[in-house]
């Protein structure tokens, strides 16, 4: 059986093909590890892979569809080079995605507030107090309570910071575990009959969730939480307030 001739149309069909199985897989892994849930949307996840898929997916089939001929001279090293620099786009495109991510999930004050990578200074990383927080996690986001120095110097470092555009959420040595501040989350955590007395438009929101969730009114509270893009309903559970559903 000879060799198949393909033509310049088939293999950027092929390329393309290829290209769209990796865009797949990164988006998968964006969804379900990087950004989830809502916060794909509210903190940027579907602008980067727009960016990242639109570069990486375009790039290599639309040069492979305009240098390709079969049997060609140097088509092998042509495709090499294509190939290289595909892998050199897609790298760089994770590249922006990972610092973009969430790292932390920060209650501060009476809110939970995001915090990515890139917004950390290496810096702020090392003046952590707790190991956990010491550098970005590699999976998901990881959960936080923003506590407010009570030392008058401290607590004058941090406004000054904050002054100058650094909130609290981008500041790790401010960070204790959340399990631990349980009671002071659910403290400023509203029941759903209040938010739909203070804010009817994130009730209707949260109300047509839980139509169908299953849950009972008073097993949950509800906590705002601030996104790059958008704000997100958070109900968390009465009791441990634990994050149950991000909406």
């Amino acid at each position: 059986m000879g060799t198949r001739i393909f033509n310049r149309w088939q293999a950027s069909g092929i390329h393309l093909l290829i290209s769209l199985t990796i865009a797949t897989i990164v988006f998968s892994i964006m969804l379900a590890v990087w950004f989830p849930g809502p916060l794909f949307w509210a903190d940027g996840g579907n602008r980067l892979l727009l960016i990242l898929v639109g570069v990486d997916v375009t790039l290599g089939p639309l040069i492979t569809l305009v240098v390709y001929r079969h049997g060609k001279r140097g088509m092998k090293f042509d495709l090499a080079v294509i190939a290289l620099l595909q892998v050199s786009a897609l790298a760089y495109g994770l590249h922006v995605v990972y610092y973009a991510r969430p790292a932390f999930i920060v209650f501060a004050k009476d809110q939970f507030q995001v915090a990515a990578v890139g917004e950390i200074a290496p810096a702020e990383y090392r003046k952590a107090k707790l190991p956990q927080f010491s550098h970005p996690p590699l999976g998901g986001p990881l959960l936080a309570y923003a506590v407010m120095p009570t030392d008058p110097k401290e607590l004058a470092e941090v406004v000054d910071a904050a002054m100058s555009g650094r909130d609290v959420e981008t500041m790790p040595k401010l960070f204790a575990p959340y399990a631990e501040h349980a009671h002071d989350v659910l403290q400023h955590a509203k029941t759903l009959a209040q938010l739909r007395k203070s804010d009817p438009t994130a009730a209707k929101v949260v109300d047509a969730y839980m139509a169908h969730s299953g849950w009972k009114e008073a097993d949950v509270r509800y906590v705002r939480l601030m996104a790059a893009n958008a704000w997100c309903a958070v109900l968390i559970d009465a009791r441990t307030a634990m994050p149950k559903k991000i909406l």
